[in-house]
Protein backbone atom coordinates (compact mmCIF):
# COMPACT_ATOMS: atom_id res chain seq x y z
CA UNK A 1 0.00 0.00 0.00
CA UNK A 2 1.62 3.30 -0.99
CA UNK A 3 2.39 5.96 1.81
CA UNK A 4 -0.52 8.14 0.53
CA UNK A 5 -3.09 5.31 1.02
CA UNK A 6 -1.54 4.86 4.41
CA UNK A 7 -3.03 8.01 5.55
CA UNK A 8 -5.64 7.74 8.26
CA UNK A 9 -8.51 5.40 7.66
CA UNK A 10 -10.86 8.84 7.78
CA UNK A 11 -9.91 9.24 4.43
CA UNK A 12 -12.61 7.37 3.61
CA UNK A 13 -14.88 9.67 4.46
CA UNK A 14 -13.36 12.73 2.50
CA UNK A 15 -14.31 10.63 -0.70
CA UNK A 16 -16.83 12.20 -3.55
CA UNK A 17 -20.58 11.28 -2.79
CA UNK A 18 -22.49 10.46 -5.63
CA UNK A 19 -25.59 12.07 -5.88
CA UNK A 20 -28.74 10.00 -6.73
CA UNK A 21 -30.88 13.51 -5.79
CA UNK A 22 -30.46 17.23 -4.98
CA UNK A 23 -32.28 17.37 -2.35
CA UNK A 24 -31.28 18.52 1.07
CA UNK A 25 -29.41 16.28 3.09
CA UNK A 26 -31.45 15.31 6.84
CA UNK A 27 -30.06 12.56 8.25
CA UNK A 28 -26.78 10.37 7.65
CA UNK A 29 -25.59 6.93 8.36
CA UNK A 30 -22.60 4.80 7.54
CA UNK A 31 -22.41 1.24 7.10
CA UNK A 32 -19.19 -0.43 8.05
CA UNK A 33 -19.07 -4.12 6.79
CA UNK A 34 -17.35 -7.10 6.54
CA UNK A 35 -17.73 -11.03 5.12
CA UNK A 36 -16.05 -13.89 5.06
CA UNK A 37 -13.59 -13.81 7.43
CA UNK A 38 -13.09 -17.60 7.65
CA UNK A 39 -11.37 -17.56 11.32
CA UNK A 40 -8.25 -15.35 10.00
CA UNK A 41 -7.67 -14.28 13.49
CA UNK A 42 -3.86 -13.77 12.65
CA UNK A 43 -2.27 -11.68 10.02
CA UNK A 44 -2.58 -13.64 6.61
CA UNK A 45 -0.13 -13.46 3.42
CA UNK A 46 -1.67 -12.77 -0.03
CA UNK A 47 -2.84 -16.23 -0.21
CA UNK A 48 -4.95 -16.15 2.99
CA UNK A 49 -2.14 -18.12 4.61
CA UNK A 50 -1.17 -17.35 8.68
CA UNK A 51 2.03 -15.25 7.99
CA UNK A 52 5.07 -16.82 9.71
CA UNK A 53 7.17 -14.55 12.25
CA UNK A 54 9.80 -14.95 9.81
CA UNK A 55 8.07 -13.22 6.57
CA UNK A 56 8.29 -9.88 5.16
CA UNK A 57 5.82 -7.61 6.48
CA UNK A 58 4.80 -6.38 3.09
CA UNK A 59 3.59 -9.38 2.13
CA UNK A 60 0.98 -9.51 5.35
CA UNK A 61 -2.36 -7.78 6.20
CA UNK A 62 -5.04 -8.13 8.43
CA UNK A 63 -5.73 -9.87 11.69
CA UNK A 64 -8.86 -9.44 14.24
CA UNK A 65 -7.18 -7.23 16.25
CA UNK A 66 -5.77 -4.86 13.46
CA UNK A 67 -9.23 -5.08 11.54
CA UNK A 68 -11.02 -4.33 15.03
CA UNK A 69 -8.59 -1.07 15.08
CA UNK A 70 -9.77 0.08 11.88
CA UNK A 71 -13.04 -0.37 12.22
CA UNK A 72 -13.00 1.67 15.62
CA UNK A 73 -10.97 4.15 13.72
CA UNK A 74 -13.29 4.40 10.97
CA UNK A 75 -16.14 4.36 13.38
CA UNK A 76 -14.91 7.58 15.53
CA UNK A 77 -14.39 9.60 12.43
CA UNK A 78 -17.95 9.03 10.90
CA UNK A 79 -19.36 10.11 14.23
CA UNK A 80 -17.34 13.17 14.74
CA UNK A 81 -18.69 13.49 11.37
CA UNK A 82 -22.25 13.30 12.78
CA UNK A 83 -22.69 10.13 11.22
CA UNK A 84 -25.07 7.50 12.79
CA UNK A 85 -23.04 3.90 12.42
CA UNK A 86 -24.12 0.62 11.92
CA UNK A 87 -21.56 -2.48 11.92
CA UNK A 88 -22.24 -5.29 10.06
CA UNK A 89 -21.34 -9.22 8.87
CA UNK A 90 -22.16 -11.26 5.28
CA UNK A 91 -21.51 -14.60 6.73
CA UNK A 92 -18.78 -16.89 6.47
CA UNK A 93 -17.31 -16.58 10.01
CA UNK A 94 -16.87 -20.45 10.26
CA UNK A 95 -14.00 -22.55 9.04
CA UNK A 96 -10.62 -21.24 8.24
CA UNK A 97 -7.77 -21.93 10.86
CA UNK A 98 -7.24 -23.89 13.61
CA UNK A 99 -9.39 -21.19 15.64
CA UNK A 100 -12.19 -22.75 14.12
CA UNK A 101 -11.62 -26.00 14.26
CA UNK A 102 -10.66 -26.34 18.29
CA UNK A 103 -13.76 -24.07 19.21
CA UNK A 104 -16.71 -24.35 16.37
CA UNK A 105 -17.23 -20.30 16.79
CA UNK A 106 -16.73 -19.47 20.05
CA UNK A 107 -13.53 -17.38 19.05
CA UNK A 108 -15.44 -15.64 16.03
CA UNK A 109 -17.85 -14.58 18.79
CA UNK A 110 -15.54 -13.42 21.12
CA UNK A 111 -14.19 -11.19 18.68
CA UNK A 112 -17.30 -9.78 16.50
CA UNK A 113 -19.29 -9.02 20.17
CA UNK A 114 -15.76 -7.06 20.75
CA UNK A 115 -16.02 -5.47 17.25
CA UNK A 116 -19.55 -4.45 18.17
CA UNK A 117 -21.54 -6.30 15.05
CA UNK A 118 -25.15 -5.82 15.05
CA UNK A 119 -26.12 -8.33 12.56
CA UNK A 120 -25.18 -11.21 10.94
CA UNK A 121 -25.96 -13.34 7.87
CA UNK A 122 -25.70 -16.83 7.76
CA UNK A 123 -23.20 -18.45 5.27
CA UNK A 124 -22.97 -22.13 3.76
CA UNK A 125 -19.95 -22.29 6.19
CA UNK A 126 -21.88 -22.00 9.49
CA UNK A 127 -23.40 -25.30 8.89
CA UNK A 128 -19.80 -26.89 8.44
CA UNK A 129 -20.03 -28.61 11.79
CA UNK A 130 -23.94 -29.05 11.20
CA UNK A 131 -26.81 -27.00 12.34
CA UNK A 132 -26.06 -27.56 16.28
CA UNK A 133 -22.89 -25.66 16.09
CA UNK A 134 -24.22 -23.20 14.53
CA UNK A 135 -27.54 -23.25 16.48
CA UNK A 136 -25.33 -22.37 20.04
CA UNK A 137 -23.47 -19.64 17.97
CA UNK A 138 -26.78 -17.69 17.50
CA UNK A 139 -28.19 -18.66 20.73
CA UNK A 140 -25.08 -16.73 22.28
CA UNK A 141 -24.86 -13.94 19.89
CA UNK A 142 -25.64 -10.47 21.46
CA UNK A 143 -26.85 -9.92 17.48
CA UNK A 144 -29.60 -11.08 15.67
CA UNK A 145 -28.10 -14.16 13.21
CA UNK A 146 -30.38 -13.58 9.87
CA UNK A 147 -31.09 -16.05 6.80
CA UNK A 148 -34.66 -14.99 5.36
CA UNK A 149 -34.42 -17.93 2.72
CA UNK A 150 -33.34 -20.48 5.25
CA UNK A 151 -36.98 -22.76 7.26
CA UNK A 152 -35.00 -24.43 10.21
CA UNK A 153 -38.38 -25.07 11.56
CA UNK A 154 -38.28 -28.86 11.47
CA UNK A 155 -34.84 -29.15 12.98
CA UNK A 156 -34.61 -29.83 16.58
CA UNK A 157 -31.36 -27.52 17.41
CA UNK A 158 -31.65 -24.51 14.88
CA UNK A 159 -35.30 -24.20 15.26
CA UNK A 160 -36.29 -20.83 16.78
CA UNK A 161 -32.54 -19.49 16.48
CA UNK A 162 -32.30 -18.05 13.22
CA UNK A 163 -34.26 -14.72 12.18
CA UNK A 164 -35.66 -13.67 8.40
CA UNK A 165 -35.22 -9.80 9.41
CA UNK A 166 -34.59 -7.10 11.88
CA UNK A 167 -35.31 -3.58 12.87
CA UNK A 168 -32.48 -1.24 14.01
CA UNK A 169 -33.01 2.27 15.29
CA UNK A 170 -30.54 4.79 14.37
CA UNK A 171 -31.07 7.72 16.21
CA UNK A 172 -34.23 8.84 13.80
CA UNK A 173 -33.36 6.23 11.26
CA UNK A 174 -35.27 3.30 11.20
CA UNK A 175 -33.12 0.68 9.18
CA UNK A 176 -33.87 -3.14 8.16
CA UNK A 177 -31.97 -5.57 7.58
CA UNK A 178 -32.57 -8.92 5.81
CA UNK A 179 -30.36 -12.08 5.63
CA UNK A 180 -29.97 -14.12 2.66
CA UNK A 181 -27.97 -17.47 2.45
CA UNK A 182 -26.64 -18.87 -0.47
CA UNK A 183 -28.43 -22.10 -2.17
CA UNK A 184 -24.61 -23.63 -2.53
CA UNK A 185 -25.01 -24.68 1.17
CA UNK A 186 -26.64 -27.35 0.22
CA UNK A 187 -24.24 -28.70 -1.31
CA UNK A 188 -20.92 -27.39 -0.16
CA UNK A 189 -21.96 -28.06 4.10
CA UNK A 190 -23.83 -30.08 6.10
CA UNK A 191 -27.39 -28.19 7.15
CA UNK A 192 -28.32 -31.64 7.55
CA UNK A 193 -32.12 -33.20 6.11
CA UNK A 194 -34.12 -30.72 8.29
CA UNK A 195 -33.01 -27.59 7.15
CA UNK A 196 -34.75 -25.97 3.74
CA UNK A 197 -33.42 -23.36 1.83
CA UNK A 198 -35.61 -21.37 -0.31
CA UNK A 199 -34.74 -19.36 -3.23
CA UNK A 200 -33.70 -15.72 -1.96
CA UNK A 201 -35.51 -13.38 -4.44
CA UNK A 202 -39.18 -13.78 -3.14
CA UNK A 203 -37.72 -14.23 0.79
CA UNK A 204 -36.24 -10.75 0.13
CA UNK A 205 -39.60 -9.58 -1.46
CA UNK A 206 -41.63 -11.17 1.34
CA UNK A 207 -39.11 -9.40 3.96
CA UNK A 208 -38.58 -6.43 2.69
CA UNK A 209 -42.43 -5.56 2.43
CA UNK A 210 -42.34 -7.08 5.78
CA UNK A 211 -39.83 -4.82 7.51
CA UNK A 212 -41.28 -1.46 5.54
CA UNK A 213 -45.08 -2.10 6.94
CA UNK A 214 -42.95 -2.67 10.12
CA UNK A 215 -41.78 1.74 9.27
CA UNK A 216 -38.45 0.43 8.07
CA UNK A 217 -36.85 3.49 6.37
CA UNK A 218 -34.01 1.77 4.57
CA UNK A 219 -34.09 -1.84 3.67
CA UNK A 220 -30.57 -3.40 3.61
CA UNK A 221 -29.89 -6.95 1.83
CA UNK A 222 -27.36 -8.69 4.24
CA UNK A 223 -26.08 -11.09 1.74
CA UNK A 224 -23.99 -14.26 1.29
CA UNK A 225 -25.22 -15.06 -2.07
CA UNK A 226 -22.55 -13.67 -4.13
CA UNK A 227 -21.85 -10.97 -6.00
CA UNK A 228 -23.22 -11.73 -9.35
CA UNK A 229 -26.35 -12.70 -7.89
CA UNK A 230 -26.58 -9.31 -5.98
CA UNK A 231 -26.15 -7.80 -9.08
CA UNK A 232 -28.85 -9.65 -10.83
CA UNK A 233 -31.10 -8.83 -7.77
CA UNK A 234 -30.40 -5.49 -7.24
CA UNK A 235 -33.09 -3.17 -8.84
CA UNK A 236 -35.34 -6.03 -8.91
CA UNK A 237 -36.80 -6.21 -5.51
CA UNK A 238 -38.71 -3.27 -3.95
CA UNK A 239 -37.98 -1.63 -1.30
CA UNK A 240 -34.41 -2.69 -1.15
CA UNK A 241 -31.78 0.08 -1.18
CA UNK A 242 -28.70 -1.56 -0.37
CA UNK A 243 -26.72 -5.05 -0.86
CA UNK A 244 -24.03 -5.57 1.67
CA UNK A 245 -22.49 -8.89 0.06
CA UNK A 246 -20.66 -12.16 0.53
CA UNK A 247 -19.21 -15.33 -0.67
CA UNK A 248 -17.64 -14.63 -3.88
CA UNK A 249 -14.55 -12.87 -1.98
CA UNK A 250 -15.03 -9.89 -4.54
CA UNK A 251 -13.14 -7.05 -3.99
CA UNK A 252 -15.11 -3.77 -5.12
CA UNK A 253 -13.45 -0.73 -4.60
CA UNK A 254 -12.32 2.62 -6.41
CA UNK A 255 -8.69 2.50 -5.13
CA UNK A 256 -7.60 -0.62 -4.32
CA UNK A 257 -5.34 -2.56 -7.04
CA UNK A 258 -6.97 -5.77 -8.15
CA UNK A 259 -10.48 -4.51 -7.28
CA UNK A 260 -12.96 -6.49 -9.33
CA UNK A 261 -15.53 -3.67 -9.94
CA UNK A 262 -16.06 -0.01 -8.38
CA UNK A 263 -16.75 0.41 -4.80
CA UNK A 264 -20.40 1.40 -5.35
CA UNK A 265 -22.33 -0.44 -7.95
CA UNK A 266 -25.61 1.57 -8.17
CA UNK A 267 -27.62 -0.75 -10.12
CA UNK A 268 -31.49 0.80 -11.50
CA UNK A 269 -34.21 -1.04 -12.51
CA UNK A 270 -37.99 -1.90 -12.17
CA UNK A 271 -37.90 -1.53 -8.49
CA UNK A 272 -35.75 1.20 -8.12
CA UNK A 273 -32.12 2.08 -7.17
CA UNK A 274 -30.03 -0.52 -5.09
CA UNK A 275 -25.90 0.12 -4.45
CA UNK A 276 -24.09 -3.18 -4.12
CA UNK A 277 -21.10 -3.95 -1.96
CA UNK A 278 -18.94 -6.27 -0.62
CA UNK A 279 -15.06 -6.34 0.79
CA UNK A 280 -13.36 -9.07 -0.26
CA UNK A 281 -12.22 -11.74 2.72
CA UNK A 282 -10.31 -12.70 5.20
CA UNK A 283 -10.28 -9.79 7.01
CA UNK A 284 -7.50 -8.11 4.74
CA UNK A 285 -10.36 -5.50 3.92
CA UNK A 286 -13.31 -3.75 5.33
CA UNK A 287 -15.77 -1.62 3.77
CA UNK A 288 -17.49 1.33 4.38
CA UNK A 289 -20.65 3.14 2.80
CA UNK A 290 -22.15 6.20 3.90
CA UNK A 291 -25.63 7.29 2.51
CA UNK A 292 -27.40 10.64 2.98
CA UNK A 293 -30.86 10.81 2.90
CA UNK A 294 -33.38 13.82 2.54
CA UNK A 295 -36.19 14.31 5.42
CA UNK A 296 -37.82 11.85 4.36
CA UNK A 297 -35.12 9.34 4.76
CA UNK A 298 -35.34 8.51 1.00
CA UNK A 299 -30.93 8.13 -0.41
CA UNK A 300 -30.43 10.97 -2.15
CA UNK A 301 -25.91 10.34 -1.72
CA UNK A 302 -23.53 7.36 -1.24
CA UNK A 303 -19.94 7.48 -0.64
CA UNK A 304 -17.23 5.23 1.13
CA UNK A 305 -14.87 2.49 -0.23
CA UNK A 306 -13.21 -0.83 0.89
CA UNK A 307 -9.84 -0.56 2.18
CA UNK A 308 -6.68 -2.41 3.07
CA UNK A 309 -6.15 -3.56 6.86
CA UNK A 310 -1.93 -3.41 6.52
CA UNK A 311 0.23 -4.11 9.40
CA UNK A 312 0.96 -0.41 9.93
CA UNK A 313 -2.40 0.06 12.01
CA UNK A 314 -2.21 -0.83 15.34
CA UNK A 315 -3.74 -3.69 16.91
CA UNK A 316 -6.94 -3.09 19.47
CA UNK A 317 -6.12 -4.12 22.89
CA UNK A 318 -8.96 -5.57 23.87
CA UNK A 319 -9.07 -7.78 20.83
CA UNK A 320 -5.49 -8.92 20.94
CA UNK A 321 -5.86 -10.41 24.25
CA UNK A 322 -8.64 -12.56 22.99
CA UNK A 323 -7.02 -13.56 19.92
CA UNK A 324 -3.60 -14.42 22.35
CA UNK A 325 -5.74 -16.06 24.73
CA UNK A 326 -7.15 -18.80 22.57
CA UNK A 327 -3.82 -19.08 20.46
CA UNK A 328 -1.80 -19.74 23.31
CA UNK A 329 -3.77 -23.10 23.55
CA UNK A 330 -3.41 -23.98 19.95
CA UNK A 331 0.07 -26.23 21.10
CA UNK A 332 -2.19 -28.28 22.71
CA UNK A 333 -5.13 -28.69 19.50
CA UNK A 334 -2.26 -29.78 17.47
CA UNK A 335 -1.13 -32.56 19.38
CA UNK A 336 -4.94 -33.74 19.78
CA UNK A 337 -5.08 -37.09 18.88
CA UNK A 338 -7.80 -37.99 15.52
CA UNK A 339 -7.25 -41.86 15.02
CA UNK A 340 -4.76 -44.35 14.41
CA UNK A 341 -3.19 -46.14 11.45
CA UNK A 342 -2.38 -49.52 11.36
CA UNK A 343 0.86 -48.66 9.75
CA UNK A 344 2.66 -45.70 7.96
CA UNK A 345 1.62 -44.08 4.69
CA UNK A 346 4.57 -42.04 2.75
CA UNK A 347 4.07 -40.35 -0.09
CA UNK A 348 6.86 -41.36 -1.88
CA UNK A 349 4.88 -42.04 -4.89
CA UNK A 350 2.57 -39.57 -4.80
CA UNK A 351 4.41 -37.49 -7.87
CA UNK A 352 4.62 -40.47 -10.42
CA UNK A 353 1.36 -42.36 -9.55
CA UNK A 354 -1.99 -43.61 -8.12
CA UNK A 355 -1.14 -43.70 -3.81
CA UNK A 356 -2.97 -44.52 -1.15
CA UNK A 357 -2.29 -41.49 0.88
CA UNK A 358 -3.80 -39.52 -2.51
CA UNK A 359 -6.76 -41.99 -2.87
CA UNK A 360 -7.54 -40.87 0.79
CA UNK A 361 -7.36 -37.08 0.83
CA UNK A 362 -9.16 -37.25 -2.59
CA UNK A 363 -11.88 -39.14 -1.07
CA UNK A 364 -12.31 -36.58 1.83
CA UNK A 365 -12.75 -34.07 -0.61
CA UNK A 366 -14.87 -35.51 -2.35
CA UNK A 367 -17.12 -36.50 0.58
CA UNK A 368 -18.03 -33.04 1.62
CA UNK A 369 -19.23 -32.18 -1.59
CA UNK A 370 -22.66 -33.92 -2.03
CA UNK A 371 -22.97 -33.19 -5.83
CA UNK A 372 -19.41 -33.79 -6.91
CA UNK A 373 -18.68 -35.62 -9.68
CA UNK A 374 -14.98 -36.00 -9.69
CA UNK A 375 -11.91 -34.79 -6.79
CA UNK A 376 -8.68 -33.93 -8.07
CA UNK A 377 -5.94 -33.38 -5.91
CA UNK A 378 -1.90 -32.62 -6.91
CA UNK A 379 -0.01 -34.91 -5.72
CA UNK A 380 2.86 -32.47 -4.72
CA UNK A 381 0.59 -30.93 -2.64
CA UNK A 382 0.73 -34.40 -0.26
CA UNK A 383 4.18 -33.00 1.17
CA UNK A 384 4.85 -35.82 3.79
CA UNK A 385 3.29 -38.84 4.86
CA UNK A 386 1.20 -39.88 8.02
CA UNK A 387 2.72 -42.35 10.91
CA UNK A 388 1.75 -45.42 11.79
CA UNK A 389 -0.28 -45.81 15.58
CA UNK A 390 -1.90 -42.75 16.64
CA UNK A 391 -2.63 -39.55 14.24
CA UNK A 392 -2.60 -36.10 15.90
CA UNK A 393 -4.08 -32.70 14.03
CA UNK A 394 -0.77 -31.74 13.67
CA UNK A 395 0.02 -34.66 11.40
CA UNK A 396 -2.29 -33.98 8.97
CA UNK A 397 -1.24 -30.50 9.08
CA UNK A 398 2.03 -31.13 8.45
CA UNK A 399 1.46 -33.34 5.60
CA UNK A 400 -1.22 -31.00 4.06
CA UNK A 401 0.80 -27.28 5.43
CA UNK A 402 -0.30 -24.93 2.27
CA UNK A 403 -3.65 -23.65 3.88
CA UNK A 404 -5.67 -24.73 0.84
CA UNK A 405 -9.25 -24.63 0.99
CA UNK A 406 -11.63 -26.95 -1.04
CA UNK A 407 -12.93 -25.38 -4.25
CA UNK A 408 -15.37 -26.25 -6.21
CA UNK A 409 -16.00 -25.58 -10.51
CA UNK A 410 -17.86 -26.95 -13.21
CA UNK A 411 -16.49 -28.10 -16.22
CA UNK A 412 -17.61 -29.66 -19.68
CA UNK A 413 -15.62 -33.74 -20.13
CA UNK A 414 -13.73 -32.26 -22.62
CA UNK A 415 -11.76 -29.91 -20.48
CA UNK A 416 -11.85 -32.02 -17.42
CA UNK A 417 -10.45 -34.19 -19.72
CA UNK A 418 -7.56 -31.44 -20.87
CA UNK A 419 -6.99 -30.59 -17.12
CA UNK A 420 -6.37 -34.61 -16.05
CA UNK A 421 -3.99 -34.87 -19.56
CA UNK A 422 -2.11 -31.84 -17.89
CA UNK A 423 -1.16 -34.08 -14.61
CA UNK A 424 -1.01 -37.11 -16.52
CA UNK A 425 1.99 -35.70 -18.78
CA UNK A 426 4.09 -34.41 -16.36
CA UNK A 427 4.40 -37.67 -14.05
CA UNK A 428 7.43 -36.97 -11.42
CA UNK A 429 6.23 -33.61 -11.05
CA UNK A 430 3.77 -32.16 -8.62
CA UNK A 431 0.96 -31.71 -10.51
CA UNK A 432 0.39 -35.63 -10.90
CA UNK A 433 -3.51 -35.93 -10.16
CA UNK A 434 -4.76 -37.69 -7.12
CA UNK A 435 -8.45 -38.51 -8.04
CA UNK A 436 -11.49 -39.84 -6.70
CA UNK A 437 -14.94 -40.84 -8.61
CA UNK A 438 -13.49 -41.46 -11.73
CA UNK A 439 -10.77 -43.71 -13.38
CA UNK A 440 -8.77 -43.14 -16.13
CA UNK A 441 -5.98 -44.97 -18.44
CA UNK A 442 -3.39 -42.89 -19.76
CA UNK A 443 -0.69 -43.34 -22.81
CA UNK A 444 2.38 -41.99 -22.05
CA UNK A 445 3.88 -43.16 -25.06
CA UNK A 446 1.14 -41.15 -27.12
CA UNK A 447 0.62 -38.86 -24.17
CA UNK A 448 -3.17 -39.03 -24.33
CA UNK A 449 -5.78 -40.30 -22.20
CA UNK A 450 -7.34 -43.85 -23.61
CA UNK A 451 -10.12 -44.08 -21.62
CA UNK A 452 -12.25 -41.61 -18.87
CA UNK A 453 -15.00 -42.91 -16.88
CA UNK A 454 -16.92 -41.61 -13.67
CA UNK A 455 -18.01 -43.64 -10.90
CA UNK A 456 -22.15 -43.71 -11.16
CA UNK A 457 -24.76 -43.91 -7.88
CA UNK A 458 -24.65 -47.33 -8.53
CA UNK A 459 -21.13 -48.00 -7.93
CA UNK A 460 -20.69 -48.65 -11.96
CA UNK A 461 -18.56 -46.70 -14.50
CA UNK A 462 -19.66 -45.00 -17.39
CA UNK A 463 -17.60 -42.74 -19.86
CA UNK A 464 -17.41 -39.31 -19.81
CA UNK A 465 -19.65 -37.07 -22.23
CA UNK A 466 -17.51 -34.23 -23.82
CA UNK A 467 -20.04 -31.68 -23.85
CA UNK A 468 -21.94 -32.42 -20.50
CA UNK A 469 -20.91 -30.52 -17.43
CA UNK A 470 -19.82 -31.98 -14.35
CA UNK A 471 -18.98 -30.92 -10.81
CA UNK A 472 -14.91 -30.69 -10.21
CA UNK A 473 -13.81 -30.66 -6.87
CA UNK A 474 -10.54 -29.44 -5.98
CA UNK A 475 -8.32 -26.99 -4.05
CA UNK A 476 -7.73 -23.63 -4.53
CA UNK A 477 -4.41 -23.83 -5.48
CA UNK A 478 -5.31 -25.42 -8.82
CA UNK A 479 -8.45 -23.98 -9.09
CA UNK A 480 -6.28 -20.93 -9.95
CA UNK A 481 -4.24 -22.72 -12.34
CA UNK A 482 -1.68 -23.66 -10.56
CA UNK A 483 0.77 -26.65 -11.49
CA UNK A 484 0.11 -26.08 -15.02
CA UNK A 485 -4.39 -26.48 -14.12
CA UNK A 486 -5.56 -23.59 -16.45
CA UNK A 487 -8.26 -25.26 -17.61
CA UNK A 488 -9.67 -25.18 -14.35
CA UNK A 489 -9.16 -21.65 -13.87
CA UNK A 490 -9.80 -20.40 -17.76
CA UNK A 491 -12.66 -23.08 -18.38
CA UNK A 492 -14.54 -22.82 -15.27
CA UNK A 493 -17.85 -22.23 -14.84
CA UNK A 494 -19.08 -21.06 -11.18
CA UNK A 495 -15.92 -21.49 -9.62
CA UNK A 496 -16.07 -21.20 -5.99
CA UNK A 497 -12.67 -21.14 -3.67
CA UNK A 498 -13.81 -20.77 -0.49
CA UNK A 499 -14.33 -24.50 0.74
CA UNK A 500 -13.57 -26.16 4.17
CA UNK A 501 -10.08 -25.98 4.88
CA UNK A 502 -8.56 -28.65 2.88
CA UNK A 503 -6.54 -30.21 6.23
CA UNK A 504 -9.46 -29.53 8.46
CA UNK A 505 -11.71 -31.95 5.78
CA UNK A 506 -9.11 -34.63 5.73
CA UNK A 507 -8.67 -34.70 9.81
CA UNK A 508 -12.48 -34.80 9.61
CA UNK A 509 -12.16 -38.03 7.51
CA UNK A 510 -10.02 -39.68 10.26
CA UNK A 511 -12.03 -39.18 12.97
CA UNK A 512 -14.47 -40.57 11.09
CA UNK A 513 -12.53 -43.69 10.67
CA UNK A 514 -12.07 -43.31 6.67
CA UNK A 515 -8.89 -45.07 6.87
CA UNK A 516 -6.83 -44.78 3.17
CA UNK A 517 -7.65 -47.27 1.04
CA UNK A 518 -5.33 -49.02 -1.06
CA UNK A 519 -4.44 -47.92 -4.63
CA UNK A 520 -7.58 -49.67 -6.57
CA UNK A 521 -7.02 -48.58 -10.45
CA UNK A 522 -8.46 -45.70 -10.30
CA UNK A 523 -5.15 -44.33 -12.69
CA UNK A 524 -3.60 -46.37 -14.81
CA UNK A 525 -0.30 -45.66 -16.82
CA UNK A 526 0.66 -47.51 -20.07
Amino acid sequence: MSIGRRALLAGLAALPMHRLSQAATAHTLTILHMNDFHSRHEAVDARALTCRADQAREGCFGGAARLASALAAERAAAEAAGRRVLLLDAGDQFQGSLFYTAWHGEAELAVMHALGTEAMAVGNHEFDNGPATLAAFAAAARFPVLSANIDASADRDLAGKLRPHVLLEKGPIRVGIVGLTTLEAVTSSSPGPNVTFNPPGPALAASAAALRAQGAHLVIALSHLGVGIDYALAGQILCVDVFVGGHSHTLLSDSESGAAGPAHQALTGAAGTTVVVQAAAYGRYFGRLDLDLDVDFRPIAYGGDCRHVGLDLPEHPEVARIVASYASRLDAVRKRAIGRLAAPLDNAACKTGECALGNFVADSMLALVHDGDIALMNGGGIRTGLPGGTITLGDVMTMLPFGNTIATLTLTGADLAAALANGLGRSGAGAFPQIAGARVEWDSATRRILRLELRQPDGSFQPIDPARRYKVVTNNFMRSGGDGYTALRDRAESPYDGGTALDAAVAAAIERGAMPPSPDGRVILR
